[in-house]
């Protein structure tokens, strides 16, 4: 059973920012892809940024620019770098791999923007 454990959130101002991360247990990590979404109260869970397997990343275009996913498959780490964060952005921020129909979920961290 693969389990994720996000960290780094935490209550920053406007403009500040933030770095994610999210350890995965288990051998699958290197050949999943790797998502960050994200749920603001009131809101549904939205797609965040994407790292395929074979290094090709995607976001979506509210975060386009400012946030940026990488990963380190020799420790089962995702990250997520968020600069020039606005109070839009605030959320539980949860991280999600995906291998072969199979998705798994970490329990999330929150995120607050506000001065």
């Amino acid at each position: 059973q693969v389990q994720l454990v996000e960290s780094g959130g935490g209550l920053v101002q406007p403009g500040g920012s933030l770095r994610l991360s999210c350890v995965a247990s288990g051998t699958i990590f290197s050949r999943a892809t790797l998502n960050w979404y994200r749920q603001a109260p009131g809101k549904q869970r939205e797609w965040v940024a994407r790292s395929s397997s074979g290094g090709y990343t995607g976001y979506a275009d509210s975060v386009k620019g400012r946030f940026t996913i990488s990963r380190l498959n020799t420790k089962n780490t995702g990250y997520l770098q968020m600069n020039n964060l606005k109070p839009e952005d605030t959320a539980v921020y949860y991280c999600n791999l995906f291998l072969s129909s199979n998705g798994y979920w970490g329990q999330g961290t929150q995120v607050t923007v506000s001065s």
